[in-house]
C-alpha cells in the first residue's frame, strides 16, 4: 500500500512526460557535439521575402553573445536594430502602399464594426421607444379630454348634448 501511495498519480501521462524529457536531453547532448556547424547550416535556405528578418535576428543574437554585460548596448542599440529591420511587427504603411492587415487587426476591425452597429441599433431602439411612449401619452391625453367632454351631465343628470355636438364639430373641422 505504501508504494502505491508514493507512485499514485504517476500513470501514463507522467511516463510520457519523462520520455519526452529524456529525448530532449539527448537532443541537447547531440547539439553540443555538433556545435557551430548548425549555425551556418540554414542561412541559405531562408525564404527570400523573410531573409532580412532572420539575418537581423542573427546579428542581434551575435551582438548579445559578444558583449553580454555591456550596458551601453542594452536598450538603445537593440531598439535601433529592431526598428531598422521591422522585426516581427509589420508597418501599416510603407512608401505610400498599404500592407495586408494581420488576422488580429482584421478581427479588431470586425469587432469595432459590430460594436458600432450594436450601438447604432440600440440608439434607434431607444428613439423608437421614446416616440412610442410620447404617442401613447398624447393619445391618452386626447382620450381623457374627449371622455371629460362627453361625460358631462346637466344639473338634472342628463347628458350635455350641447358639449357633445361641439366636440363632434371640432372633430369634423380637424379632419377637413
Amino acid at each position: 500500500k505504501s508504494l502505491f501511495l508514493i507512485f499514485s498519480g504517476r500513470g501514463f501521462a507522467f511516463r510520457r512526460k519523462q520520455k519526452i524529457e529524456r529525448q530532449y536531453r539527448k537532443l541537447l547532448k547531440k547539439g553540443k557535439q555538433v556545435g557551430s556547424q548548425q549555425d551556418n547550416q540554414f542561412t541559405d535556405t531562408y525564404p527570400e521575402h523573410l531573409k532580412h528578418l532572420y539575418l537581423a535576428e542573427e546579428e542581434m543574437l551575435k551582438k548579445r553573445r559578444r558583449t553580454p554585460n555591456d550596458s551601453a548596448l542594452s536598450e538603445e542599440k537593440l531598439n535601433k536594430a529592431v526598428d531598422t529591420c521591422t522585426f516581427y511587427s509589420r508597418p501599416l504603411v510603407t512608401e505610400g502602399k498599404f500592407k495586408n492587415k494581420t488576422s488580429n487587426q482584421k478581427a479588431k476591425e470586425e469587432y469595432e464594426k459590430i460594436k458600432a452597429e450594436r450601438a447604432r441599433k440600440k440608439e434607434e431602439a431607444e428613439k423608437r421607444k421614446q416616440q412610442r411612449e410620447e404617442a401613447q401619452r398624447l393619445y391618452k391625453q386626447k382620450k381623457m379630454e374627449a371622455y371629460k367632454i362627453l361625460s358631462k351631465k346637466t344639473k338634472k343628470g342628463q347628458p350635455n348634448l350641447n358639449l357633445q355636438v361641439e366636440f363632434l364639430l371640432q372633430k369634423i373641422q380637424q379632419n377637413t
